[in-house]
């Protein structure tokens, strides 16, 4: 089966084609996606408004191109799939609404994604990673340690109790003056600085949870460039390799603890699958390699550019679902929250009877 793929939760525009085959595997057709970096760039962080705008005067155009690049005709899909939430509730309505015009048009099936979901399911898509395995989700917005136990079957084990670790590089990023976004700048100036030069707290440590609190660190950051300031480009490199110093003994520490609680619980997981745009940092993917080999468990990370927003994930969740039977009607609503352990191994429910 070939599935459509649209995705418009927050500020890139992403098209994709995604191929499932007999026998579970996947392959990637076209897998566009526009960057709406240089607009927001000025304000220093993403402006709703301004995202869901880029998204309506590009997605057409993706889609398009996307079809092309795949050498498929718009009528020969056998679904399509759009990301309907948690995200930016403009940009995901944009989305939704043109994945719900091509199924009605087309009489083809409309999958509502999951947009965690998907993040979830493309190390299937990479990989071979059998169920159970643990899953560290860790982007701009998001924060967890997830067992997934099935296409649609998710228990969360963690979460960030305030701010999540990319808004975190994100936020320091921002205090340290340097440019959007923030995150691969932050991993850039720790090449160059002295990770053990400030003594930065690691919250929630060795608790019996395991839960995430970044909000502290980020603080403490800013507590010791204001001591210091003015700061001079070795004292931003040193601030920044010291963060990302704490950031990844906070990861081990907390995903030590997720995994000993998946184990005692799910047993032994097939692997530790980390999705999202932190894992696409290199201090980060050392440290998860760290634990993956302390637990016995294989590593999976899908290339970075599918561990940021893309199309090709939201098309091969819908297409994981889809093979299931896991449809969904017009009335799918676009969702600012979607908690992804209530999604569950059932269609979403339609918020209205249809016309």
């Amino acid at each position: 089966m070939v599935v459509l793929g649209i995705e418009t939760t927050c500020d890139e525009t992403a098209a994709a084609l995604v191929e499932r085959h007999a026998d579970g595997t996947g392959a990637i057709l076209s897998n566009i996606v526009l960057s709406q970096i240089e607009e927001h760039a000025p304000f220093g962080g993403v402006v709703p408004e301004i995202a869901a705008r880029a998204h309506v005067e590009a997605l057409d155009q993706l889609i398009e191109r996307a079809l092309y690049d795949a050498a498929i005709p718009l009528e020969e899909i056998d679904a399509v799939a759009a990301a309907a939430g948690p995200g930016l509730i403009g940009g995901v309505i944009v989305g939704l609404t043109t994945a719900k015009a091509i199924a009605l048009v087309l009489n083809k099936p409309l999958i509502a994604v999951n947009h965690l979901e998907a993040h979830a399911l493309t190390a299937r898509l990479t990989g071979v990673a059998p169920f159970p395995y643990c899953l560290f989700l860790a982007s701009g917005g998001h924060t967890q340690i997830v067992a997934v136990l099935g296409v649609g079957n998710y228990v969360r084990l963690g979460t960030t109790l305030d701010d999540a670790i990319g808004e975190a590089f994100d936020k320091t990023a921002k205090m340290l003056g340097l440019p959007y976004p923030g995150g691969p700048q932050v991993e850039i100036q720790a090449e160059h600085g002295n990770s053990l030069r400030f003594k930065l707290p690691r919250p929630l440590a060795r608790r019996d949870s395991a839960d995430f609190s970044l909000s502290g660190l980020k603080t403490a950051v800013r507590l010791e460039a204001e001591r210091i300031a003015p700061l001079s480009p070795q004292d931003v490199a040193d601030l920044c390799a010291s963060f990302q110093h704490a950031i990844c003994d906070i990861v081990m520490d907390r995903l030590t603890m997720g995994l000993a609680y998946f184990l005692t619980h799910y047993g032994k997981p097939t692997a530790l699958v980390a999705a999202g745009g932190v894992a696409a940092n290199q201090s980060v993917r050392r440290a998860l390699n760290i634990i993956a080999l302390e637990a016995g468990a294989k590593l999976v990370v899908p290339p970075p550019h599918l561990c940021t927003d893309n199309g090709a994930m939201i098309a091969w969740a819908g297409a994981e679902r889809l093979a299931l039977g896991l449809i969904d009607d017009l009335g799918a609503s676009p969702l600012a929250r979607w908690p992804l352990d209530t999604v569950k191994h059932t269609p979403q429910p339609r918020s209205e009877p249809p016309r």
